[in-house]
């Protein structure tokens, strides 16, 4: 049984902060991703995991053992790079040995465990090769194989398949987590691509800025966001705002006013009151939870179509709501030209609201 867990772990570089006070658990055998931006601390973290960084405080235990004064070579932790880092002048065979050869194994241990691993990562006849002799592809297996020979307890992936094409990428991305169920190995991997994230990871942590700001599945995380970054970050075409103003109408009505359009949000009028901080919201709603008429309707929005964007099996309208654009999910045999006047109707169960000073989600 080997987790991995962080404990308030802070890393600061002089007065900068590359992540503060970050506490997760990461399950024996699970694939956890850490998600975010560039520059949220992602890298940070899982250096100190390595051993790579000392963390400015916090703790990290690895099967309940405390590792911070632990160097990296005594973790029993490998990485693959975004890089790869393979040796040139090595054939396929030694770059996979290597890890072996620095802990003097025997010859005939480390011709058993290579010739295992590149018939597990199905490159066996690339053995004699020299890596520049290989495509992208082949040279990610073999670094994935470098660290599969060791049998470590945790692998820590940085970026792995951001050197590779996007079709390749989309292909390796099912063998690698297809990979780390049959090795059954706690893995933590690194991406800023939340498609990969979440078709890969069994949780995702998602952090911004040095923090975290969410741990959970990916449908817990695309369907219950728990602040407005979260919800904007998640989701391709990724999720619409828009500000308004909370506004009560004695007895029962209230409304959000944006300034273009009044939200008749009467059923919430009492969650919001009691978890808004002030009267300034933020409504937010994903792409496929809006629907298009050239008809007016109850409830409807009047826009005007900005641009639309087809994909083939759907296309984007861009919609225009003021200094808004909208972004729609439609079915391609809904014809629209740009400039065109529709009324787009939102789906009222899938409606978010946030709090505009504090970010948090409120419906």
């Amino acid at each position: 049984m080997v987790d991995v867990v962080l404990e308030h772990l802070t890393k600061y570089y002089g007065k900068v902060r590359a992540i503060e006070d970050i506490n997760l658990h990461i399950k024996d055998k699970e694939f956890l991703v850490l998600l975010g931006p560039s520059g949220c601390g992602k890298t940070t973290t899982l250096r100190c995991i390595a051993g790579l960084e000392t963390p400015t405080s916090g703790n990290i235990y690895m099967g309940g053992k405390l590792v911070n004064e632990i160097p990296t070579k005594d973790r029993n932790v490998a990485m693959v790079f975004q890089s790869w880092a393979l040796y040139p002048h090595m054939t396929v065979f030694d770059n996979i040995a290597f890890p072996l050869k620095m802990r003097k194994y025997p010859r005939d241990e480390i011709q058993r465990k290579v010739k295992e691993v590149a018939e597990l990562l199905q490159i066996s006849e690339l053995l004699d090769r020299k890596p520049r002799e290989l495509s992208g592809g082949q040279q990610q297996r073999v670094a994935l194989g470098r660290a599969i020979v060791r049998e470590p307890n945790v692998f820590l992936m940085d970026e792995p398949l951001s050197n590779l094409d996007a079709k390749l990428r989309v292909y390796m991305r099912a063998e690698l987590k297809a990979l780390q169920r049959r090795l059954g190995v706690t893995t933590i991997y690194v991406t800023h691509d939340q498609i990969e994230a979440m078709t890969m990871a069994d949780r995702i942590a998602l952090l911004n800025d040095g923090l975290l700001q969410q741990v959970g599945t990916a449908e817990d995380i695309y369907t219950r966001p728990a602040n407005l970054f979260v919800a904007g970050f998640i989701g391709s075409p990724p999720m619409n705002f828009i500000d308004g103003s909370f506004v009560e109408k004695y007895p029962e009505k209230a409304y959000i006013d944006t300034g273009f359009f009044m939200l008749d949000i009467s059923e919430s009028k009492d969650i919001i009151k009691k978890n808004a901080t002030s009267d300034e919201l933020v409504i937010g709603i994903r792409p496929e939870h809006i629907t298009l008429s050239r008809k007016p309707a109850e409830g409807a929005i009047k826009t005007k179509v900005y641009v639309v964007e087809p994909l083939g099996r759907k296309v984007i309208v861009n919609l225009q709501v003021g200094d808004t654009i909208f972004k729609v999910e439609e079915d391609p045999k809904f014809k629209l030209e740009s400039g065109e006047e529709v009324w787009m109707i939102f789906n009222k169960d899938k409606l978010y609201i946030f709090d505009k000073k504090t970010g948090k989600t409120i419906i």
